[in-house]
């Protein structure tokens, strides 16, 4: 099951990416041979590139390919590797959680607002339920 959603998450990452790419070549060249910057191409990038951020991020995160600097972690004895490897998830986890209650915030903040995205479907910020 794991290879399964591996296996779709990463044709996913490679459409969107590839699509993100389209997307943004097309952008540039409305704006700078056609000397008029569709909008549209604009907002498609921006979403293009939270989705794909989400994905990859947890396509990363699952494959254990996160970023880090293994500096110490080779001149430790296996179990101090462990030991430094359970003090990393619990920075991991306080930096979400810190992340996560900021994002709360922050939505909560913007949700007096309402920003239309120029979008042809109907998609308003935030959605509200």
């Amino acid at each position: 099951m794991r290879e399964t959603v591996d296996t779709i998450t990463r044709y996913a990452l490679v459409f969107l990416m590839g699509l993100l790419v389209v997307d943004v070549v097309w952008q540039v060249f409305t704006r700078y041979i056609l000397a008029s910057p569709s909008t549209f191409t604009d907002e498609l990038a921006r979403f293009l590139l939270i989705w794909v951020s989400l994905l990859g991020g947890a396509y990363a995160s699952g494959k254990h390919l996160h970023l880090s600097i293994d500096l110490i972690s080779h001149r430790l004895s296996p179990s101090g590797q462990q030991k430094l490897a359970i003090i990393i998830y619990v920075i991991i986890i306080l930096f979400v959680t810190t992340v996560l209650i900021i994002g709360e915030a922050y939505w909560f903040t913007i949700s007096i607002f309402t920003v239309n995205s120029p979008l042809p479907f109907k998609y308003r910020w935030p959605i509200s339920t």
